[in-house]
This record gives C-alpha cells, sequence and structure tokens, in this order.
C-alpha cells in the first residue's frame, strides 16, 4: 500500500462525498506494500480506506471488487467496496480506477501463536467454499504463465547459484503443472496473498478473534492448495531462517481440513505447492526489488527471504500426513 498518486484531501472530500460516505476528517497515506494507492481516510461516519489502482484495469478490476461483495454476502469478514447512487463498486479518480471500502477494526499479528494460525486456516477454508459460486473468471495473474515470463527478466540480477536454483525451481512447477495429480486440484476464487499484514484480528492475544481478510487484489482463479501453500509459507515459518514452525503449520492445516478435507492429490502436493508458494513470492521480489516503479512512498521488501523458504522447501519437504497427525498444542 503505497503512494504512487497523490491525492489532495479536497480531492479525496469531493469524492468520497459523490458516495454519500460524509465529510472527510482526516486523510493519511499508506507505507506498506507495493502495488497500488492507499489512503485511510476518516469521515463523520466512518473509517475507510481508499484504493487507486495502478497495474489493474478497468476490465480486470470488477472480479476482485464482486469477489470480495460475494464472500461479504456469505459471512465472510472482508471488506465491503462502497456503491454510488447508481450501484456502481468500481470507480475513478485521478484518471485511474478506485474503490473505497470500509476499514476493518483491529490490527495485524505479525508474531502468531497456532491459536492465531487455526483462526486463519478455518476461514481460508470457509471462503474457498463461499468462494464456489462466484460466477466471474480470472485466471491467478501472478500464477505459472506469469513465472515463465518474469524470471527470464530476473535472472541478470542474480548470482550464479541463485540463477540456478531459480531455473531449476521454474522447470520443476512446470513439470508439476502437467501432472494428472495437479489437473485434480480443487479450484476456485483464492486469495493468493494472504499473508499476515492482510488479517486482522481484535481481542486478547489468547483467545484472538479474526476480523477480517483484506487486499485482494491479487486474487485470481488457482488452486486451494496454492492459497494454503502461500499462507503457510508467512504464517508458520520462522521468519529469519524460513524454517517451518510445526506447531503452527498443523494447528493452520488441521483447522483448514476440520473445515473442509483435503483430497488425494491435495496431500500428495503440497510439498510441491509449497515450493510454487515460495517460487512465486521470491519471483515478484526480485522484480519489485530490481525493476521498480517510482513512488513516494515505496518500501520493496527484501527477496532473499522467500530464496531462504524455497531452500527450505526443497531440502525439507512438508508433508500433509505429518501435519495433520501432529498435535498443534
Amino acid at each position: 500500500m503505497a503512494v504512487f498518486t497523490e491525492v489532495s484531501f479536497d480531492e479525496a472530500s469531493a469524492f468520497l462525498q459523490t458516495l454519500g460516505l460524509g465529510q472527510l476528517q482526516q486523510l493519511e497515506g499508506c507505507k506498506g506494500g507495493i502495488e497500488n494507492t492507499n489512503y485511510f481516510a476518516t469521515t463523520d461516519q466512518g473509517a475507510y480506506v481508499l484504493t487507486l489502482f495502478e497495474r489493474l484495469s478497468f476490465e480486470q478490476l470488477p472480479f476482485y471488487l464482486h469477489l470480495m461483495k460475494h464472500l461479504a454476502l456469505k459471512s465472510i469478514p472482508v471488506p465491503d467496496p462502497a456503491t454510488n447512487r447508481d450501484g456502481d463498486i468500481l470507480h475513478k479518480l485521478k484518471d485511474k480506477p478506485a474503490a473505497v471500502v470500509n476499514r476493518l477494526r483491529g490490527k495485524h499479528e505479525l508474531d502468531p501463536t497456532p491459536a492465531h494460525c487455526a483462526a486463519v486456516g478455518a476461514m481460508l477454508a470457509k471462503m474457498h467454499l463461499a468462494g464456489q459460486d462466484y460466477t466471474r473468471r480470472q485466471p491467478n495473474l501472478r500464477g505459472l504463465a506469469w513465472w515463465n515470463d518474469t524470471v527470464p527478466l530476473v535472472l541478470p540480477h542474480l548470482s550464479a547459484e541463485q540463477a540456478t536454483l531459480i531455473r531449476g525451481e521454474l522447470a520443476y512447477q512446470n513439470h508439476v503443472a502437467a501432472s494428472s495429480a495437479y489437473a485434480a486440484l480443487p479450484r476456485g476464487p483464492i486469495h493468493a496473498d494472504l499473508f499476515r499484514d492482510n488479517v486482522m484480528f481484535d481481542g486478547p492475544r489468547e483467545q484472538p478473534e479474526l476480523t477480517g481478510f483484506f487486499d485482494f487484489y491479487f486474487a485470481g482463479v488457482d488452486s486451494w492448495l496454492f492459497d494454503l501453500a502461500v499462507c503457510l509459507n508467512d504464517w508458520c515459518i520462522d521468519l529469519a531462517t524460513g524454517e517451518t514452525d510445526l506447531a503452527r503449520s498443523a494447528a493452520f492445516v488441521q483447522a483448514y481440513a476440520a473445515v473442509r478435507p483435503l483430497t488425494a492429490a491435495e496431500r500428495q502436493l503440497l510439498p510441491a505447492m509449497l515450493r510454487a508458494g515460495a517460487l512465486r513470492f521470491w519471483t515478484s521480489r526480485l522484480w519489485d526489488f530490481h525493476l521498480p516503479r517510482e513512488a513516494s512512498m515505496l518500501q520493496p521488501h527484501d527477496p532473499t527471504h522467500f530464496e531462504r523458504v524455497l531452500r527450505q522447501r526443497v531440502l525439507h519437504p512438508l508433508h500433509a500426513a505429518e501435519l495433520l497427525e501432529t498435535s498443534p498444542a
């Protein structure tokens, strides 16, 4: 959530009034993230997030915004896009696509316990099931096709050892994607970026209340297992080393499977999808780090973090059976 496009207080105030959201009282640019321009906006009616989309087009955005509406109607705690008097949820500001959603209560939990991981796992499974009848379709734009296109662009910035690793992993993922087990994976809308900073909690640390998932602008139709793997690679690892935290991983997967049991193909391919999730974010962080766009509040992530995660996933495969049989306590 960087600021690529400056929006003045007066511009934001006029825009919010067209949506019937009240009189603007405070406007603050958001520092995190790398894809869109985001502002926290507080009016006399409530707290909102104003987003200007820097890469996604007017044609692509209805998938994300209507997905959030769909999930909200299914009682999944997600931000609800604001409509204008015509009922539209996609708007224009500064000649760019824009949307406004309610700001979720609570805060991030950047040091999660097994209880936090279980809450996210259970809600992720509920979200997957709730999205089954969502009729709009759009592929995961940061999926395998994007990896194949982007890895060659970042290779000149890598050491020989890194280049060998990323080329080998890309070849492996293309091989997996051609398998019958991969074709059998259940699919539907996924979040695809559900990191610790995209979930909100309230209440005491010992009994956390999950108050929402947000930032759905990497969502797409892909395997549910890939979404689960992306989460495990963030919520359930040691950030310093990339190593697996078995207790958190077990809590996450068991809570997910209690809502939606894993299929045989998912159990088989969990190690491969954990590697796929690490490759996806190593590639995107290399791209953002070495080929950045200008932004007034841009903080690119360290790409070596997901290089470490990928190496751990290759050296120490994590199997579904182990997670489902391990006590999360």
